[in-house]
């Protein structure tokens, strides 16, 4: 359900063969596809973001009328199906920190204690003087909020890496850092899953990452619930929370994130014209299955909640000879 504080959301949904827009105000949902003004699906409707958004305020303040019904009576979707996806890597501060410790060789002459404060002053003068670590994924990969995730025989190292997605509004392009959030119409939770074994390259070191094989298999992209107007969020002061089987694997503050989601949607603009429903995704936090020693295995269910955004329940499966 759409959480207080967020007077609507937006989502796509399912009723028997029929797939629609909808519009959510706590556990009920209106059926666009016959609104007026309203285009048919949740990428339309994005497409012409400044021009619909104050008609979805108008429908939701009448949430009483009999059109609506409940949630729990649809099956719920990806909000959309992007054309583009930037993604953004190495960009909460204790996640770096940790890594760095974990990669480092310790010992009486260079401690814990000191590759974490080497690695603090780094992540400072990148923030100030830095770029973003930025790459792209594909939207085959996105799959809905409470779908199984397919594992892939080909490994068993698969990882969670849950995400702020802001989700963009209009063309943007070489924007400006303080423009660059009038350019974000909404928000929503992102699951961007990762095969550890797959992101560097045995036969070409020198070549350095391999997102594609990494990153972007069927469903490694757990996307929704729905998508919250901007204006309804804080993208500096959301909690992050993701448990594996009820057990709570990451739980971190979007404050602690190098680089800010205006800072990341003008970093990708400068190389790529963003157009309305990309999704540019902001890192992870700390906390993820390689820091716990502990993968995705079939029979899993991770549960991802970020503040006002709503839940996700994905299970792991395993693939079919």
């Amino acid at each position: 359900m759409a959480e207080a504080g967020s007077p609507f959301a937006l989502g796509t949904f399912a009723a028997g063969n029929e797939e629609f827009p909808g519009l959510v105000v706590g556990d009920r949902t209106l059926n666009l596809s016959h609104t007026p003004a309203i285009p048919g699906n949740v990428l339309s409707i994005v497409e012409a973001w400044d021009a619909v958004s104050p008609r979805l305020a108008e429908l939701a303040a009448d949430s009483d009328s009999s059109r609506w019904c409940p949630l729990a009576e649809l099956s719920v979707r990806a909000p959309l199906r992007p054309r583009q996806i930037v993604q953004a890597g190495a960009n909460y501060r204790t996640h770096v920190i940790d890594l760095a410790v974990k990669h480092a060789e310790l010992g009486p002459e260079r401690t814990e204690q000191q590759v974490r404060a080497e690695t603090t002053a780094m992540m400072d003068r990148r923030a100030m003087e830095g770029e973003p670590y930025l790459f792209a994924g594909l939207p085959g990969a996105v799959t809905g909020p409470y779908d199984e995730v397919v594992l892939p025989g080909y490994s068993e190292q698969h990882d969670w890496e849950l995400e702020l997605a802001a989700v963009i509004g209009r063309r943007t392009f070489r924007v400006d850092r303080e423009s660059a959030p009038r350019h974000v119409a909404a928000y929503t939770i992102a699951n961007d899953l990762t095969t550890r074994d797959l992101v560097f390259r045995g036969d070409m070191p020198e070549i350095g990452t391999d997102w594609l094989r990494a990153k972007n298999a069927p469903g490694f992209l757990p996307t929704g619930p729905w998508l919250v107007p901007s204006e309804f969020v804080d993208p500096g002061d959301l909690r992050l929370t993701l448990e594996l089987n009820d057990e709570v694997m990451q739980d971190e503050s979007t404050e602690d994130m190098i680089f800010d989601v205006a800072a990341l949607v003008s970093a990708a603009s400068r190389t790529v014209e963003l157009l309305p429903g990309d999704l540019v995704l902001t890192g992870s936090p700390a906390g993820n299955g390689l820091h716990h020693g502990r993968l995705l295995r079939p029979g899993d269910v991770m549960t991802s909640t970020i503040t006002g955004l709503g839940t996700q329940r994905t299970p792991c499966v395993v693939e079919e000879a």
